[in-house]
């Protein structure tokens, strides 16, 4: 972990634009919080903290390993503070780190910040602690609880792979409906992705690669299902806690002498054309009303993971897009989709963006 000094403009424009509302209306609850929570009062919450790329302005390359996060705490007015340290995992968990004051024009804000470096793909817990009382961050909508049973706020990097939303059943469930969903299924994508992934394996151990996702997933598409669920679109975890618990006690009913991860092809394939319909054989519509609803959100979800940047936990080593290189093709053979042309180093070839 490296500290490094605020940019405070940078800060005040993520405030500004979320944060400097005095009306706390909960109307960003979306089920996410309970009533009266104010974090449903901030509009996107679950951009805080801040994460971004990371460049010191020399070396972009060895520098996309990393990613800047800034913490922000926004004091009351009711309530003033005299100071806020933070504690937490990237660091020494018993060393309290201080936060600054933003300024704006030599003018002290509201706001108190601390931006530090840290690895992509880790996790971390954190609490403030507000004139020496620990508190959970008021803003961050990501908290967990550890197993000694105390509440802390969580924040996770660009191609995190930890699981954060799901149990492994869900995740094996959730693997094979994916791979129906794919074109990656097909026996045409499947030999493309073994060449294409076994020559990054070779190929790019120190750039993107190297954090590598769960390989048992098709282009990392579930991976980045996970990651949306515990922050941009965390009010749709239940919609998958609820229908795959559904799922689940579908499939044991058709074929109870198998766990579901490890069944045919064809009863998934069955399973899916009922969805597609709205009607389920054994589904119970007072748990969840409709099954083509959940069907449709997945495959939202499926497409835009397996062909979104890398960065957000999907399509890992561009794998995605290299699939849609290789199939489409003019009349000469030059692929109609030269993506690494519009893509940053390691990843591609622009050297126009850093990060």
């Amino acid at each position: 972990m490296q500290i490094i000094e605020n940019n405070d403009q940078d800060v005040l424009n993520y405030c500004t634009k979320f944060l400097a509302r005095e009306n706390d209306d909960s109307r960003h609850n979306f089920g996410q919080f309970s009533d009266n929570d104010p974090r449903g009062g901030i509009s996107e919450a679950w951009r805080f903290p801040i994460i971004s790329a990371y460049s010191d302005g020399k070396n972009f390359q060895q520098n996309y390993a990393f990613n800047k996060v800034i913490l922000i705490y926004k004091q009351q007015k009711a309530l003033p503070v005299k100071d806020v340290y933070v504690v937490g995992t990237f660091a020494n968990l018993y060393e309290a780190i201080p936060l600054k004051k933003v300024l704006f024009l030599e003018e002290e804000t509201s706001y108190y910040a601390l931006s530090v470096v840290i690895p992509k793909g880790e996790v971390h817990t954190y609490k403030f602690v507000v004139d020496g009382q620990f508190i959970v961050d008021p803003i961050n909508p990501q908290r967990v609880v550890l197993d000694n049973g105390k509440e802390w706020s969580r924040f996770f990097g660009e191609l995190c792979t930890h699981p954060l939303s799901f149990e492994k059943w869900e995740f094996n469930i959730l693997e094979r409906f994916v791979n129906h969903l794919l074109p990656f299924e097909t026996e045409e994508g499947n030999n493309f992705l073994n060449r294409y992934y076994k020559f990054l394996d070779s190929q790019s151990k120190e750039t993107q690669y190297a954090y590598a996702y769960r390989l048992d997933q098709s282009v990392g598409a579930v991976n980045f299902i996970d990651n949306i669920l515990a922050r941009e679109e965390k009010h749709h975890l239940i919609d998958y806690k609820l229908c795959l618990a559904q799922i689940n006690q579908v499939l044991r009913q058709r074929n109870p002498y198998v766990d579901p991860e490890e069944m045919d092809k064809e009863i998934y394939v069955q399973l899916y054309q009922e969805m597609a319909t709205d009607q389920v054989n054994g589904w119970d519509p007072k748990q969840y009303s409709s099954p083509l609803y959940f069907l449709k959100l997945l495959r939202r979800h499926t497409y835009t993971g397996a062909f979104s940047h890398p960065k957000y936990g999907g399509n890992i080593g561009g794998s995605g897009w290299a699939y849609l290189s290789e199939r489409y093709k003019d009349q000469q053979g030059n692929t109609l989709f030269d993506w690494s042309k519009a893509i940053e180093r390691p990843l591609g070839v622009n050297t126009e963006y850093h990060g």
